[in-house]
């Protein structure tokens, strides 16, 4: 393992401050410049020490197209989220209706589903025959 070698503070300040003033045009020119070891230290000094204008910007360029089509995603998940709560907020209240309708007629719900029961396919067949 190679040596560890620390710097003050003050030396991290101070290559910090000289790429704020433009003296070197990169944190690895200011790293080749010194010897600085480590492929992010300067990166982490201007973190701490620096402003944010100094840290490297992500900028995405987009077409109109590409935007709105993102616009128009986001909106179809949020009215997909409220359909899916919707969804469940009736499913909730539609088993708890049965709950309450066995109850009253005196039945367990677990045994009236295992006498009442009806498949998907059930279902479809019973459709499909109301619409034939």
């Amino acid at each position: 393992m190679g040596d560890v070698i620390t710097y003050s503070e003050a030396f991290k300040r101070q290559v910090v401050d000289e790429i704020g003033r433009g003296k070197h045009r990169s944190f690895d020119a200011a790293k080749r410049a010194y010897g600085i070891g480590g492929a992010t230290t300067v990166y982490k000094w201007v973190r701490k020490y620096g402003s944010e204008d100094l840290l490297p910007k992500c900028v995405r360029v987009e077409t109109l197209k590409e935007r709105d089509e993102l616009k128009e995603a986001r909106k179809r998940i949020r009215d997909l989220e409220v359909a899916v709560a919707n969804a469940h907020m009736d499913y909730c209240l539609e088993k708890g209706y049965f709950h309450v309708a066995c109850d009253w007629m005196g039945v367990n719900p677990e045994d009236f589903k295992k006498k009442n029961v009806m498949t998907l396919s059930d279902t479809r067949r019973t459709v499909k025959g109301l619409f034939h």
